[in-house]
């Protein structure tokens, strides 16, 4: 009985709303989504499960502390799991490995990057896993808040390791982004369970409040209650340091967390807070994926959330002990040039994208090796974009993605390599002397040269790897890799290039559009007349059953929000145009267009940016509040004129 198990294993007396259906239905060998609000309890939907299924349950996850944790959660009850990630030396790397493949780990948590690490690959073949849990799944909708291409590929990962069986597992979803989760995955709908998202005990409130006053609003706000533990969120990292010192210097406890910081001083901050030693965080988006405090008070918005689904991840952080817990917008208008600026950077030109198809048009073999890092700067396309790209060719049958590997493999002797020579006969021995005889060594490190072992030898270059592997599990050699290289075969170059690069421009045009109006249904949502409550309710397809929440500032105020802009900004007419045109020029060169120039002026980053050292110019983000299409045209129009 699923009681008793919980209990024996958990020490739970009883399941929350919704975590029982999605068990049985894995236990009976089906696949499942759960789509629950944050904090209700996704996770014990393949906790329970990982212990009861023959093999092992392997966990992919966006979050190195949200893998920590549940890692941790599950050893305290003794429950073997760990962890891959870059935070592991090699030994204990390679234990990691050898206990999910000796069968001896229940869960393995991995990122969906681990996908194309060739070792890991070798070494997945090698594990009976019995569920894949993708977590964060709506990752995998286009038509999500925060797609991410890689996470496209793992219905391929699923078959191609033979995986049985999936769950995934997200807060946020609307209907659209459920069908299309349910449908990538070949979830039955009756398969999906949604507990609903509405939360009684959360006070919903929009303040209109003029930029000017944002500061002292805060400030009186939780000085109203300094000890109750409170998240404060922004847009910029500049603006959480700011605010976090402005409230310093109040008599407010208060510390900034962003990407920006090291990774040791986030987490020292993360566990400050969870320990109560601090009680307020002002923060990006950085923080508060994966944190399990259940007693935050408040969630302030400082600046205008990103779409209504981050706002509902945010504020979702917030009373999870079931308390009353205050989630409140201090909201104008002032911030809504940044918000949609940032969407804008994502938008790759029609002419970047024609580079794109070009280099895929020319390449004279069958396979494209490709280091992605190196042709997002190249081709001056972020990341993302450029994955999304890559995907789309896949889609259209022109690309067809093969295994990805490290461009380097390099290794410390532990053994003298005769001493590793002699440990074979025949063919394999002969094999392993082509290994070393290719490979040069350094003052610490040898360099392996796989094209001449391959040549050589005449064997693949997975059985090199495996080999290499095999004497880093041995103690031999001390392995390393770096500098990841994507392999595509080249389906068909036989495509009309200036139309192709017409339809992936529409398509991206499409996306943004999508995001923008994401950012104005947020918009209206603040200002909507029904209840704030009901209405977030209704946005993820949730009939919440109550006519009002009684407690939201529209339900206490009998009136909707009223949001302006607060602050007038200068014409751009009225600034110095040849000034910023020079700084545009000194600065990006040969690589100025009207829309790189508009990203520079705006603070949009941009891959180019990273080798000019575009940030450390004083005009860099001179224009951030102004809207990213108006300073396009602006300065495509002074450029015309010069």
């Amino acid at each position: 009985m699923l009681e008793e198990e919980l209990s024996k294993h958990f020490g739970f007396t009883g399941f929350n709303n919704g975590q029982r259906q999605v068990i049985e239905k894995i236990m009976q060998g089906r696949s499942s989504l759960a789509v629950f609000p944050t904090g209700a309890g996704k996770s014990l939907c393949y906790q329970l499960p990982a212990v009861l299924l023959p093999g092992m349950t392997l966990v992919v996850s966006p979050l190195l502390s949200l893998m920590k944790d549940q890692v941790d959660f599950l050893q305290s009850k003794s429950i073997p799991a760990a962890r891959l990630d870059s935070s592991l030396d090699s030994d204990e790397y390679r234990e990691v490995v050898e206990r999910s493949k000796k069968g001896e780990l229940r869960v393995l948590m991995i990122a969906v990057e681990r996908f194309k690490n060739e070792r890991f690959r070798q070494q997945l073949k090698q594990m009976h896993i019995s569920l894949l849990v993708v977590d964060e799944a709506h990752c995998i909708s286009e038509w999500g808040h925060n797609f991410r291409p890689d996470y496209l590929k793992l219905p391929v990962y699923r078959t191609e390791y033979t995986m049985p069986q999936v769950l995934l597992l997200t807060a946020t979803a609307t209907p659209r982004v459920v069908g299309d989760m349910c449908a990538k995955f070949g979830i039955e709908q009756d398969d999906a369970v949604i507990t609903g998202f509405h939360r009684p005990n959360l006070v919903l409130r929009v303040s209109p409040t003029p930029e000017a006053d944002k500061l002292e609003s805060l400030a009186r706000r939780l000085l109203q209650d300094p000890e109750a533990p409170s998240i404060v969120y922004v847009t910029l990292q500049k603006t959480a340091e700011q605010v976090a010192e402005a409230l310093h210097a109040r008599g407010l406890e208060a510390r900034a967390y962003h990407a920006g910081l090291s990774g040791e001083k986030r987490e020292r901050i993360q566990n400050e807070f969870m320990q109560g030693r601090v009680r307020c965080v002002v923060a990006t988006i950085a923080f508060g994926m994966g944190l399990d405090k259940k007693d935050i008070r408040r969630v302030i918005h400082f600046d205008l959330p990103k779409s209504l689904e981050n706002y509902s991840q945010e504020i979702g952080r917030a009373g999870r002990d079931g308390k009353e817990a205050l989630c409140e917008v201090l909201a104008n208008k002032d911030s809504l040039n940044i918000l949609e600026n940032f969407v804008y950077g994502d938008m790759p030109e029609k002419s970047a994208i024609s580079g794109l198809l070009e280099k895929v048009a020319a390449n004279e073999g069958k396979m494209w090796e490709v280091k992605l890092a190196s042709l997002s700067t190249e081709l001056n396309i972020r990341l993302l974009p450029l994955k999304t790209l890559l995907v789309y060719l896949e889609l259209i049958s022109i690309l067809e993605p093969q295994a990805a590997y490290y461009a380097e493999y390099t290794f410390q002797a532990l053994q003298d390599p005769e001493r590793i020579e002699n440990a074979f006969q025949g063919e394999r021995q002969d094999f392993v002397r082509a290994i070393f005889r290719h490979s040069q060594a350094k003052r610490t490190w040898t360099h392996v040269d796989m094209p001449a072992i391959v040549a050589d030898s005449g064997s693949p270059r997975k059985r090199v790897v495996s080999a290499l592997e095999y004497f880093h599990e041995k103690g031999w050699i001390l392995l390393k890799t770096q500098g990841n290289v994507d392999v595509f075969r080249i389906i068909n170059r036989d495509f009309d290039l200036p139309a192709l690069a017409d339809r992936l421009y529409s398509l991206f045009e499409s996306k943004q559009e999508h995001e923008i109006n994401r950012i104005h249904l947020m918009l209206r949502f603040f200002q909507s007349t029904p209840c704030l409550s009901l209405n977030l309710a209704r946005y993820f397809g949730e009939q919440a059953g109550i006519d009002s929440c009684g407690q939201c500032s529209v339900c206490r105020s009998g009136r909707p929000a009223v949001l302006e802009k607060t602050r007038d900004l200068p014409l751009l007419s009225s600034l110095d145009s040849q000034d910023l045109l020079q700084a545009c020029v000194q600065t990006l060169d040969r690589h100025l267009s009207a829309s790189t120039g508009a990203k520079f002026l705006c603070g949009v980053s941009s891959p180019v940016f990273t080798r000019l050292k575009a940030a450390k110019s004083t005009h860099f983000g001179l224009l951030r509040e102004y809207p990213f299409l108006e300073v396009r045209n602006w300065l495509q129009d002074v450029m015309q004129a010069t």
